[in-house]
C-alpha cells in the first residue's frame, strides 16, 4: 500500500491504490545464496571459459548481454537464514557507551538525525509571525534559522552591507528543502557578541582542514568565495562546517558593462585567504572581538599563551600582507600531520556510522513482513472466501504470529522479547512469506 504526499490516513480507502509502484528490478532483499557470492578466477581459467549470454525482458524489450560473473569457489558454505555478524573489531573497542543496542542504532545518533529531521520539516505560524513570507518565488514552509531581529530593528551584515536574515525553505520544485539568504533593505550595525571559554586546539585545526578544503575548492575552479566570515559558516552535526551564501556577491555586484568578470578573481582570492585568518582567529579567541584592528595585538598575545607556535604562525601566515600571490595549498605545511588526524577521526567516524547502520539493514525487510502478517490474519470480512480463510497453510501463519508476539515469562505474564522476535523473523524468506499471501 502506498500513502502519497497530500492524502490523509484518514480518509485512505481499505484498497490499493492504482497508482501504487510496480515492483522493479532489483527492488527485492537478496537471499543469502551462496550462489550470489563469487570469487575472482585466475586469468588462465577465464580465457578457457565461455561466455554465457544472458537473456532478460523489462518492460517489454528483451535485453541481451554476456555474463562474466566469475563462478562461485567450491566449498562455500553460507547460513540460510538473515543474520547480525558482531561489530567491528576497531569499533566495538571504542569505549562503547553501557546498554547499548544491540539490534539498533546508537540513541545518541538516532537523536542528533530525529533534531535534524525536525528542523528540517519545522514550520512557522505565519499568525504570530507576519514578518515571515509564507512564500517567496517556487520556495515554501520558510523557517528562519537564526533568530529574528525585531520590526523596528534589523540586524544588517558585515559582509554584503544589506540586511539579511536566514531561513530553511522547501523547493515546489523538487521538494527538497535548501537554506535560504534573505536580503532586506534597512541598515543598521549588529551588536558586538562576546563568548566566553577557549576551545580546543583540536578542534580549531579540524575546523581549518574544513574551510581550507572548501577555499581550495573554490579556488581550484578559478572563482572566489568572499564569504569566509563567522557568520556564513553553518555547524551541522557536531564538527561538520559548511560554507553559507557562496555566491550571492557575485549576484549583488553583477556589471554587465565588464568584459572580463574573472579579472579581479585572484584579488578576490587574496581576500578569502586574510578572511580565513579571522575566522581562525575569532575561533581561537572564541570572541569575534578578537578579529578587530584594535584588538588584534591581544588577540595574539591569547593565541600565544593559550596555543602552539603553529597555530599562531598560521594565523599571522593568513594575515599579512604579501607582495607575491599566495595559494590556499602553502598552508598545507603548516597543517601538516594534522591533516591525518583529521582524516583518521573522519574514516572512524564513517566506520562507527556504518556499524550504528548495520544494525538497521535488515529493518526494511521485517517491516515489510510484518505488513503482510498484518494484512492475512484476522480478517473476518472474508471469512468466506477461501483464498483468505486461516484454514490449511495460512493457519501457519497465524500460529507463528502467536509465536512472535505472544510470548510470556516463566510466571505466565506478557512480556516483549525483541531478541526473540528479530531471530525469529531473520529466519523467515520474505519470498515464501508471499507465497502465503498471494497462494490460492
Amino acid at each position: 500500500m502506498s500513502l502519497s504526499a497530500g492524502s490523509s490516513p484518514l480518509h485512505s480507502p481499505k484498497i490499493t491504490p492504482h497508482t501504487s509502484p510496480a515492483p522493479r528490478r532489483r527492488s527485492h532483499t537478496p537471499n543469502p545464496n551462496p550462489a550470489n557470492y563469487m570469487v575472482p578466477t585466475t586469468a588462465s581459467d577465464q580465457g578457457g571459459g565461455a561466455h554465457v549470454i544472458q537473456k532478460e525482458t523489462v518492460g517489454g524489450t528483451t535485453y541481451f548481454y554476456t555474463d562474466n560473473t566469475p563462478a562461485p569457489l567450491a566449498g562455500m558454505v553460507f547460513p540460510t537464514y538473515h543474520m547480525y555478524p558482531q561489530t567491528a573489531p576497531h569499533v566495538a573497542y571504542m569505549q562503547p557507551k553501557a546498554n547499548a543496542p544491540s539490534f539498533f542504532m546508537a540513541d545518541e545518533l538516532r537523536q542528533e538525525l530525529i533534531n535534524r529531521h525536525l528542523i528540517t520539516m519545522a514550520q512557522i505560524d505565519q499568525s504570530e509571525n507576519p514578518g515571515v513570507p509564507s512564500e517567496v518565488d517556487s520556495y515554501h514552509s520558510l523557517f528562519p534559522l537564526e533568530p529574528l531581529p525585531p520590526p523596528n530593528r534589523i540586524q544588517k551584515t558585515s559582509n554584503f552591507s544589506y540586511i539579511t536574515s536566514c531561513y530553511k525553505a522547501v523547493n515546489s520544485k523538487d521538494d527538497l528543502p535548501y537554506c535560504l539568504r534573505r536580503i532586506h533593505g534597512q541598515h543598521e550595525l549588529p551588536p558586538p557578541r562576546q563568548h566566553v571559554g577557549l576551545l580546543p586546539e583540536s578542534l580549531i585545526w579540524a575546523y581549518i582542514v574544513q574551510l581550507s578544503s572548501a577555499l581550495r575548492t573554490i579556488h581550484t575552479a578559478g572563482l572566489a568565495c568572499r564569504v569566509m566570515d563567522p557568520s556564513k559558516i553553518l555547524i551541522t552535526g557536531k564538527t561538520r562546517l559548511r560554507v553559507n551564501c557562496v555566491g550571492m556577491f557575485d549576484v549583488l555586484t553583477f556589471d554587465n558593462s565588464q568584459t572580463n568578470h574573472l579579472a579581479l578573481m585572484p584579488q578576490y582570492q587574496q581576500a578569502d585567504l586574510i578572511s580565513l585568518g579571522k575566522v581562525v582567529l575569532a575561533l581561537a579567541c572564541n570572541s569575534l572581538a578578537g578579529i578587530k584592528r584594535e584588538n588584534l595585538q591581544k588577540a595574539m598575545e591569547l593565541v600565544s599563551i593559550n596555543y602552539s607556535s603553529d597555530l599562531k604562525n598560521l594565523i599571522l601566515y593568513l594575515l599579512s600582507e604579501q607582495s607575491r600571490l599566495r595559494s590556499v595549498n602553502d598552508i598545507m605545511p603548516m597543517i601538516g600531520a594534522r591533516f591525518y588526524t583529521q582524516l583518521d577521526a573522519s574514516q572512524m567516524r564513517n566506520d562507527v556510522i556504518e556499524e550504528d547502520l548495520a544494525k538497521e539493514v535488515q529493518n526494511g525487510r521485517l517491516f515489510r513482513l510484518l505488513a503482510k502478517l498484518g494484512t492475512i490474519n484476522e480478517r473476518p470480512e472474508f471469512q468466506k472466501d477461501p483464498t483468505w480463510s486461516e484454514t490449511g497453510d495460512r493457519y501457519l501463519l497465524k500460529l507463528f504470529r502467536d509465536h512472535l508476539f505472544h510470548q510470556v515469562t516463566e510466571a505466565g505474564t506478557p512480556w516483549i522479547d525483541l531478541s526473540h522476535i528479530v531471530s525469529c523473523l531473520n529466519k523467515v524468506s520474505l519470498f515464501s512469506l508471499c507465497l502465503f499471501v498471494y497462494r490460492p
